[in-house]
């Protein structure tokens, strides 16, 4: 059984499972095909990834463009990760807004971001693996991204700027301001 708490941007979905602890450790389900078509949306994932980083290294702000747009189903398994979603849906009433929920291995929380949003995180402990189910598949020749450190969006990242690690790739990438990522809100909700 998972519990599932909704955001103040429609579609983003925090969704706790439930633990099963005794003496030995625990035990959970990650992910239930039939649980989360019937409490989140019917969903098909087809590829999973994975990745580490160390303290201070920000991911993102990624996404994919039509038709190779992604939603994604993310959890942190070792450390501690800030997840972030930034709504990027033209005529979204939350255009531009954003959450951010903290994901680790202590509280096996996962986050449900849906087509339409831009997807980061910052690694918050000394070393994160990071897992992510998507329902489409790579596809280079359609992603995009947003500058993490666009003022507009107002992110507190959680670490000092000073000890961000970004890839060349993400430094490029434009603010919200200017992309025009063509996902219609009427469309994707």
């Amino acid at each position: 059984m998972i519990n599932v708490i909704k955001t103040n941007v429609e579609g983003l979905i925090i969704i706790e499972p439930r633990i099963f602890k005794d003496s030995r450790g625990y035990f959970f389900e990650s992910f239930s095909q039939r649980e989360f078509d019937e409490k989140v949306r019917p969903i098909r994932f087809v590829q999973d990834n994975e990745s580490k980083s160390t303290y201070g290294v920000l991911r993102g702000l990624h996404y994919q463009v039509m038709p190779y747009t992604q939603s994604k189903l993310v959890r942190c398994v070792r450390g501690r990760v800030l997840d972030v979603a930034v709504d990027i849906r033209k005529g979204s009433p939350t255009f531009g807004q954003h959450v951010a929920v903290e994901l680790s291995e202590e509280n096996h929380r996962e986050f449900f971001i849906p087509k339409g949003f831009a997807h980061g995180f910052a690694v918050l402990s000394e070393e994160a693996v990071f897992q992510y189910k998507c329902d489409e598949f790579y596809a280079p020749q359609s992603e995009g991204g947003i500058q993490l450190l666009d003022e507009s969006l107002n992110i507190d990242w959680k670490i000092p700027l000073d000890k961000a690690i970004l890839s060349d790739k993400d430094r490029a990438y434009p603010k919200l301001s200017e992309i025009d990522p063509a996902f219609d809100y009427a469309t994707l909700h």
